[in-house]
């Protein structure tokens, strides 16, 4: 697992750069033209016919490999975690397309959801070629995990966030093999990124200034805000995704892009994944070092010339938070390549700003302390949304670079997923991953009964984590009701492999290892995953 997690490594981590380079210089031509444009009226013209044309190769694209539209994350959830399909031989080239023509026209999508798919997809590759031939690799949904681990590290240059995204946001498993060879993945990952990118973080955020222990008081409310701000990005996002559904699919990603010209001649800080907006976010209430004064000259770069001031004040803030999540919501739910997953930390970053601000104005908080309260609220959101609590505390603590502020935004982050559970509001990519399965129920890809590709003859083997409170949980094994075509043929608790009988009794933190035969892999799965997991 060590050596195929290196060798995925490289792999994916070469890709996702590749990816992550294409991204880059696009969403910069998209700020730029959209500059000619105001400058240049008739230039509205070929654009927007360049924008229907582009949209409708989209809409053929993502017709044809519907694995490969939108973020990505949930399709490699479901191959993970339900066995479906994956054709990393269509999605990889609808991914880079796909992804490039939706920053060209500057859509608010990120890179990072599309490069976890990336990643799945390069480990997936490699996975065929280590295959035995006879049989399929019964540790493939293993490397597909590694591979998730090291799209996202070379994404974000944060090798631990990638790692505990696969395991937390992924497989949603800790077990050692899949431990082992997503760090392996992740490490070599992030050693490509950095040879390409150096060595600072995709978001810099500089020096931020210490919270003293008397202003802790302020995450109750802060962590309450972000977790309304994360259930509230739920909603936006599935809903659009909902109205854009009563289109025709073939000109859903044309009314995007149409939407696109009119954000990007009047606010054009909100195109593109929102690393910017996030720097905005965290520097505008002073205490900024050097470094982080020029990192918000750069984030309000092409600010004067739309809007004649570089002071972002509240009202400003709240302008860019409101269209940040509309055009987000709008861009993703066309089903255009790309993900949501910077935009959400960019809409918590200025969700967390507009509350340090307003503490500031009108309770006397300390300006210096306003940037922190970006960074907080950007984990709550990201907390509260996709419900990763440890990834969103450990992305926010590799991108500061510091330690120091650990405690601030674990509380904002669990109070954030504490909101978000009381409000019954089910994770992101969970729920697009719910609705993927249901509007493909005749996708080969979609791994059905009724649609399974023929399988070759074969075994394989899974492990399932046995979570407290699962209908397995406290069981003896003869007394659940186990699917058909599987065996229970060991079971691990902590350090000791136990071979299950009939009275061994079934404990949370266990792990399940199940033979099954390949044919029967997604019921498998499925029945498994239901009897293993908390229901909530």
């Amino acid at each position: 697992m060590a050596a195929a997690g290196v060798l995925i490594g490289l792999v994916s981590g070469v890709l996702v750069v590749a990816y992550r380079l294409g991204i880059e210089y696009v969403v910069e031509f998209a700020r730029w033209m959209y500059g000619q444009i105001r400058q240049t009226p008739w230039l509205i013209a070929p654009w927007t016919v360049a924008a229907v044309a582009a949209g409708l190769l989209i809409a053929r694209m993502i017709r044809r490999e519907p694995m490969a539209s939108g973020s990505g994350i949930p399709q490699t959830e479901g191959v993970v975690l339900f066995g479906l399909k994956m054709r990393w031989q269509t999605i990889l080239p609808v991914r880079f397309i796909g992804g490039l023509l939706a920053g060209v026209f500057g859509l608010s999508m990120g890179r990072e959801g599309p490069s976890i798919q990336i990643g799945a997809s390069g480990a997936q590759f490699v996975a065929h070629r280590l295959r035995s031939g006879r049989r399929e690799d019964m540790q493939e949904h293993y490397l597909v995990t590694a591979g998730a681990a090291a799209g996202l590290s070379a994404a974000f240059s944060a090798p631990l966030s990638g790692m505990m995204f696969a395991l937390e946001g992924v497989h949603r498993s800790f077990s050692p093999a899949i431990l082992m060879g997503a760090t392996a993945a992740s490490l070599t990952a992030d050693f490509v990124s950095k040879y390409c990118f150096g060595l600072t973080p995709v978001l810099d955020f500089g020096e931020l200034p210490k919270l003293p222990i008397g202003q802790y008081a302020w995450m109750l409310p802060l962590g309450v805000v972000a977790g309304l701000v994360g259930v509230l990005m739920n909603r936006a996002l599935l809903g659009f995704q909902t109205l854009f559904g009563r289109l025709p699919a073939a000109v859903r990603p044309v009314v995007a892009l149409g939407l696109a010209l009119p954000v990007g001649l009047m606010l054009p800080q909100v195109l593109g994944g929102g690393s910017n907006l996030i720097a905005l976010a965290e520097h505008v209430g002073g205490g900024m070092d050097g470094g982080a004064s020029r990192g918000l000259q750069t984030a309000a770069a092409g600010f004067d010339s739309v809007h004649g001031v570089t002071e972002v004040g509240l009202g400003m803030m709240a302008l860019l938070f409101v269209v940040k999540m509309l055009f987000t919501a709008t861009s993703f739910g066309a089903g255009t390549p790309g993900g949501i997953f910077m935009p959400i930390l960019s809409v918590g970053a200025l969700g967390g700003g507009i509350c340090g601000l307003a503490a500031n104005q009108f309770a006397g908080l300390p300006a210096q302390s306003i940037p922190l309260f970006a960074v907080c609220g950007m984990a709550g959101t990201l907390s509260a949304s996709v419900k990763t609590p440890i990834t969103s505390i450990l992305l926010t603590v590799e991108m500061s670079g510091t330690v120091t502020h650990m405690l601030p935004v674990a509380l904002a982050a669990f109070i954030g997923l504490l909101v978000s559970d009381m409000l019954r509001t089910k994770p992101i990519y969970g729920a697009l991953l719910e609705r993927y399965m249901k509007q493909h129920p005749n996708d080969p890809a979609a791994g059905t009964d009724e649609a399974r590709m023929p399988s070759k003859v074969g075994r394989g083997m899974m492990e399932f984590p046995v979570e407290m409170g699962a209908p397995a949980d406290a069981r003896r094994v003869r007394d659940v009701a186990w699917p058909s075509g599987c065996l229970i043929v060991g079971l691990r608790r902590g350090e000791s492999e136990i071979v299950p009988r009939g009275d061994t009794q079934v404990r949370a933190g266990d792990y399940l290892i199940v033979l099954f035969s390949g044919e029967d892999a997604p019921v498998v799965r499925k029945a498994m995953d239901a009897l293993c997991r908390l229901q909530r």
